[in-house]
């Protein structure tokens, strides 16, 4: 959850009008962050259980999508030449995520501790906020 907020925080520095699409898509990220903690719960509850790393990989990668659905919606709404699609560039841990969850999501079926790796190694990832996006930003100082 931190790590969302932290890149949302530095996402949105980006933003300078917000739309209702934008809102719309804020909360529908919103929502699936919501359900990270059950299914943090349930898997923490039900070691080495497929069915509980599977849901919650689920959820993480429907945040993921959530993320990426947010990130279009406000390059539409601010243009080609918005400073957030610049910042982004190729956006190889957008695109890495999503894969990583799906790859831990058919693990959990097989072995659930090489299924919380893939997991962790998402995190680890995005952990360090993404300086393409504070780069912009000291720029735009």
């Amino acid at each position: 959850m931190a790590i969302y907020w932290n890149n949302h925080h530095h996402f949105f520095h980006l933003v300078k009008h917000v739309n209702g699409a934008l809102l719309w898509a804020n909360l529908h990220l919103l929502f699936w962050l919501s359900l990270i903690p059950f299914t943090t719960s349930w898997l923490g509850e039900t070691h080495d259980a497929s069915w509980p790393a599977a849901l919650y990989g689920a959820v993480l990668l429907l945040n993921a999508v959530a993320w990426y659905i947010l990130q279009h919606a406000i390059i539409r709404a601010q243009g080609p030449d918005s400073a957030l699609r610049k910042a982004l560039g190729r956006d190889i841990k957008g695109k890495t995520s999503p894969i990583l969850y799906v790859i831990g999501i058919a693990l959990a079926f097989t072995a659930v501790w090489l299924s919380e790796a893939m997991y962790v190694l998402v995190a680890l990832i995005w952990v360090i906020p993404d300086r393409r996006m504070e780069i912009r930003l000291n720029k735009a100082d």
